[in-house]
């Protein structure tokens, strides 16, 4: 499969490479090194990493996925979700900015690196199904806060402990919020100002003015770069970081990343391992919806398991270079399609430039506020609170909204792995209780047509003596009891009826239990004078019922091919 990967994502590329596509991946990798130079050093800080490892982590992975990902515009490197759980991960067992820290880091990457791999090879992209629509929004949502809580102690300039806790950490900024640095909170409100009037104003404006939108994308996503410059000339020039006293990033390592192994010990792995698992699975989802929303737009395909692989490589070539897990970025990604690249060459060009800026720029960083990146942080988690989908959840199902509002609530108090997996647990409990209770419903027959539906949806006509019951689902051993149960407490109740129809349009499958269970229907509805019925069957489910005998032991004669036959047969109609 390895080989397979290797010829179908790089070779293959490589020869149907067009050169018309060249300006515009040159122009994509460009603006996304644009971004990725701020929002990387500014998500190491939130993974409490030092800034340069963002970069050290997205050159070798954007090169990697460049060669073996699915995706022609997907961006990868670090983001704000597995930033914060690396950060959780870790700090429980290691000091922030220790030595012992920045390794388990390195260990996490290669722990997530290998179990993605192993996921792909394995071909169990599925897996990540598990993961409701529900929870994955309630865990983002909470992450968005817990992320954007996070760097208020950088952008109020207030010193503060280490707290796993979300709300202690609002707690103790409440009871500290005297010791407010004003100027470093007065560069990080405009620092938010200009990246929220380009983001939202500025395009149009420009627009306005007549500018070509193919200008207008890249003047709109260089605010992370100008308030970057800005701020570091600004404390350089004056001494802020002196007088006043404003937090900076300090010395940046100049040069490229020198080759690390990370450290074997067995008892590091065994507890970072729940961690890495999660991020695992985390990361994927972000990144496969990433890449298949723009995929489908641009009415392509990639590959999930191919995915999953390339990812995971991703990650252990970010461990061999001393960095922290990485996946797709949305924002990022968008940007990249939004600037006309086709193929994975922008990523490749990116990486460039990113090992470029590490080797020439990295000392003019030095004087970089940190509330400016904290700043950077705040404005890109924004977009990832969603609140319409817990109003629409709470409309559509209220299960839902309870699954996603355990996830959001537990996220917040006691902690984001906690969160997803009480989310997860709660799903499953939600399945095996909708799994356990089909949707039943008697039907009756519409006008003189041959159409029977729902008696509670729709003005029928149904027979005293008939039960005619459609089941929309399969049937398992989970919930054939409650079938068996509602049957016998409708016919116990309606003493009148002789003949049970069980409607079989819907089931796709009988299990074993399940056929047992009915067999113990029949038998007890045949001693209460009930006859059992089967119609509109599919044939797939119809030949398992006969190889067993099930079909013998009812009977042919009340075997029917469609409802209405069989009301037919037992002369309640013409």
């Amino acid at each position: 499969m390895k080989c397979n990967i290797l010829y179908r994502a790089f070779l293959s590329w490589v020869r149907t490479y067009h050169l018309q596509d060249l300006i515009g991946d040159i122009l994509g990798g460009i603006i996304v090194a644009i971004m990725l130079v701020p929002q990387g050093m500014a998500y190491a800080l939130l993974a409490g990493l030092p800034p340069e490892v963002g970069l050290y982590s997205s050159i070798v992975a954007l090169i990697i996925y460049g060669l073996l990902g699915s995706s022609r515009v997907l961006s990868v490197g670090p983001v704000a979700v597995v930033s914060l759980l690396v950060a959780t991960g870790i700090s429980p067992v290691a000091k922030t900015g220790s030595a012992e820290y920045l390794e388990y880091a390195i260990v996490l990457a290669l722990l997530v690196g290998i179990i993605q791999v192993m996921m792909g090879l394995a071909r169990v992209g599925f897996l990540v199904n598990f993961l409701s629509h529900p929870v994955i929004s309630g865990f983002i949502n909470a992450v968005a806060i817990i992320i954007g809580g996070s760097q208020l102690k950088h952008l109020l300039g207030i010193e503060m402990p280490h707290t796993e806790y979300f709300y202690l950490l609002i707690l103790y900024i409440l009871t500290h919020i005297s010791t407010t640095n004003f100027v470093t909170l007065i560069i990080g409100l405009v620092s938010i100002g200009v990246l929220v009037y380009f983001k939202t104003k500025l395009g149009s404006s420009l627009e306005i003015m007549g500018l070509s939108p193919i200008f207008i994308t890249p003047i709109t996503k260089t605010a992370p770069l100008i308030i970057i410059i800005s701020g570091t000339l600004l404390v350089a020039l004056f001494d802020f970081n002196q007088i006043f006293d404003v937090k900076i990033v300090g010395n940046v390592p100049i040069g490229l990343p020198s080759f690390t192994l990370p450290i074997i010990d067995i008892d590091v792995w065994k507890t970072l391992l729940p961690t890495a698992f999660i991020i695992s699975l985390v990361s994927y989802i972000e990144s496969v919806s990433v890449a298949e929303a723009l995929a489908i737009k641009r009415r392509q395909k990639i590959n999930p398991n191919q995915e999953l692989f390339a990812l995971g490589i991703a990650n252990l070539g970010a461990t061999l270079v001393g960095g922290y897990p990485v996946t797709g970025s949305f924002s990022r990604s968008a940007v990249n399609e939004a600037s006309g690249a086709s193929t994975r060459l922008s990523s490749i060009i990116t990486a460039i430039l990113i090992a470029i800026t590490i080797v020439l720029f990295t000392p003019l960083f030095y004087y970089l506020p940190t509330t400016v990146l904290a700043a950077i942080i705040i404005v890109a988690v924004y977009d990832l609170i969603d609140i319409e989908t817990p109003k629409q959840l709470w409309i559509y199902s209220k299960g839902d909204a309870i699954s996603l509002a355990i996830t959001f609530i537990t996220s917040l108090a006691i902690g984001v792995e906690m969160g997803i997996l009480a989310g997860i647990f709660v799903s499953v409990i939600l399945l095996m209780w909708r799994t356990s209770h089909p949707h039943i419903v008697i039907v009756g027959r519409i006008g003189q047509g041959q159409i029977y539906r729902n008696v509670k949806r729709y003005q029928t006509t149904t027979y005293p003596e008939v039960l005619a019951v459609r089941v929309d689902t399969s049937l398992y051993f989970t919930n054939t009891r409650y079938l068996e149960d509602q049957i016998l407490h409708i016919t116990a109740n309606r003493p009148e009826i002789k003949h049970f129809i069980l409607i079989g349009s819907a089931i796709n499958f009988i299990d074993s239990s399940a056929l047992d269970t009915l067999g113990n229907l029949q038998r007890r509805l045949d001693r209460t004078g009930v006859e059992f019925h089967l119609a509109g069957m599919k044939g797939d489910v119809m030949d398992r019922l006969e190889r067993v005998g099930f079909l013998k032991k009812i009977g042919t004669d009340h075997i029917h091919l469609t409802v209405h036959e069989a009301m037919k047969t037992l002369n309640f109609i013409n």
